[in-house]
């Protein structure tokens, strides 16, 4: 059995988030000695090893649960996983997607700036657009992003 501290340290998940993943019951309440000290074991390791390494593939609490709710019965099919691991690489896509437009958009307004006065900055010029104003240049970042359906 180890602490709080040493589990943190063990699984590179922060005490506060272990106690709050205690709280929202995604890790058991874990027995305490007579002085009040959590203990866990080597199941608590694995289980929270594995919520600190879907949260870092970016699977929300929701998902989360309902996979370790399917560890809890080995011989069922991995389809709802599968399903689940599918919709998050989806989202995952869609992120991308958006942030190379957003590259994209960046790049074009630095190379546009010609390091001139403020006053004359393309980026500043481009950046105070105001949305949805129609004497707004049609070249505005989000009006090109909103067409491509990244914004």
């Amino acid at each position: 059995m180890i602490t709080i501290g040493a589990l943190s340290k063990r699984t590179g998940v922060n005490i506060e988030t272990i106690r709050y993943y205690e709280r929202i019951r995604l890790i058991p309440p874990p027995p305490r000695t007579d002085s009040g000290r959590r203990l866990y074991g080597a199941e608590d390791v694995r289980r929270l090893t594995f919520i600190r390494h879907a949260r870092d593939l970016g699977f929300d609490i929701s998902a989360i649960k309902t996979m370790l709710a399917l560890q809890g019965v080995p011989e069922a099919s991995c389809e709802q996983v599968s399903q689940i691991a599918t919709d998050q690489l989806e989202a995952v896509e869609s992120r991308i997607r958006r942030l190379l437009g957003l590259r994209t958009e960046l790049t074009r307004m630095i190379k546009e700036c010609d390091n001139g006065r403020v006053a004359t900055c393309r980026i500043i010029e481009v950046l105070s657009d105001a949305p949805g104003d129609p004497d707004a240049q049609s070249d505005r970042p989000e009006r090109k992003l909103r067409r491509r359906g990244i914004s």
